[in-house]
């Protein structure tokens, strides 16, 4: 449906409408001509809207709004936006709004301002990805961790994999569709290893994927006692949560949950750490990973940028983030770690069973 427009400030009207326009413009290169893919389209909490995130997966956009405002005809940049997009992007099939400050929790996973059909995967890079719109408050799908997917396909070819805190499991699949020859998919929720499944059966992948759900504490103290260990470790954690095995806390503990999943890392092995604290400047977090270099057992592999269409572009950019990320570009700061170990044990031939 349209929303009507009434009682807007037409000066603010105006300069959003410039503003979000211009985003637009500046990622309709990305767009494909199949529409399947996935982007950010506007970031407003560094391109001057504090709040307001449109992003677009195949032809259903997505709108998150983090405003208090009670209903969406109160709030005139979602009427304009919705109107927008409609114009813009006549192929679009349906229009998601997330509330994300709503206490109705039909509302924070989404409710349709435009059509009725949801996409159920989206492609990048070659790859296909179960996707669930409405699986959480978030898209099941995320967006800043791109350029990780594209590095995982690159480098995972006979590699065994573990994904820690997979939730949907889309950066084991990336390692899937590079030809892993074994990724194992963790997290302690069963329903959103569903959609790591749902996203192995899109394709034929010549390697083999299990799901473990299990708590990431639990996993760890199995795999030692197995004594299995991993080309590729991938920890990509939620900001802080607490269970009866363990705590993760990336602001206080980022090296401790780092130094719990290493001993998984085969010799020459590949650590992926990704830390997604938004009040920590990257100067913190360089300085914890730095910490890890004593020994010479850890080194530095490289940094994996954040993609532009989720910064922002230069001349868009109208907000600072909350903490200096520099010398990440975002404040998902994702490091690739090679590890080396004393005994000088390589991958072995995996001992546990999914």
């Amino acid at each position: 449906m349209r929303l009507p427009l009434s009682e807007l400030d037409e000066t603010k009207l105006a300069q959003f409408e410039n503003q979000f326009t211009h985003c637009l413009q500046l990622r309709s290169g990305m767009l494909d001509a199949q529409h399947e893919s996935a982007l950010r389209l506007f970031n407003g909490f560094y391109e001057g809207y504090k709040g307001l995130i449109v992003d677009l997966y195949a032809r259903t956009a997505v709108i998150s709004d983090h405003d208090k405002v009670d209903s969406p005809t109160q709030n005139p940049f979602l009427v304009l936006i919705t109107r927008i997009l409609q114009d813009k992007y006549p192929w679009l099939e349906s229009i998601l709004l997330k509330r994300r400050a709503s206490t109705n929790p039909e509302e924070r996973t989404g409710i349709l301002l435009h059509g009725k059909k949801l996409p159920g995967w989206i492609e990048e890079n070659g790859v296909r990805y179960a996707i669930d719109l409405r699986l959480n408050q978030d898209e099941s799908f995320f967006l800043d961790t791109r350029l990780l997917r594209h590095w995982l396909k690159e480098q995972s070819q006979g590699k065994s994999v573990l994904n820690c805190f997979a939730y949907s499991g889309t950066l084991g699949i990336a390692a899937l569709a590079g030809q892993a020859r074994r990724v194992l998919q963790t997290d302690v929720s069963a329903s959103f290893l569903e959609l790591a499944r749902k996203s192995a059966k899109l394709a034929r992948y010549p390697g083999e994927m299990k799901v473990l759900p299990l708590d990431f504490f639990k996993v760890v103290s199995r795999m030692k006692t197995s004594g299995e260990l991993f080309d590729i470790v991938i920890l990509d954690p939620p900001f802080f949560s607490t269970t009866k095995a363990g705590r993760v806390d990336l602001l206080a503990d980022w090296v401790g949950l780092i130094n719990k999943a290493r001993p998984l890392v085969a010799d020459g092995g590949k650590l992926v750490a990704i830390n997604n604290a938004l009040f920590a400047t990257g100067a913190e977090i360089q300085t914890q990973i730095e910490s890890l270099f004593h020994g010479g057992y850890v080194e530095m592999d490289s940094i994996i940028p954040v993609p532009e269409d989720c910064t922002g572009f230069p001349d868009t950019i109208h907000e600072k983030a909350p903490a200096e990320p520099a010398p990440y570009n975002h404040s998902t700061k994702i490091n690739i770690l090679t590890v080396h170990r004393k005994d000088g044990r390589k991958a072995g031939i995996p001992q546990v069973a999914g």
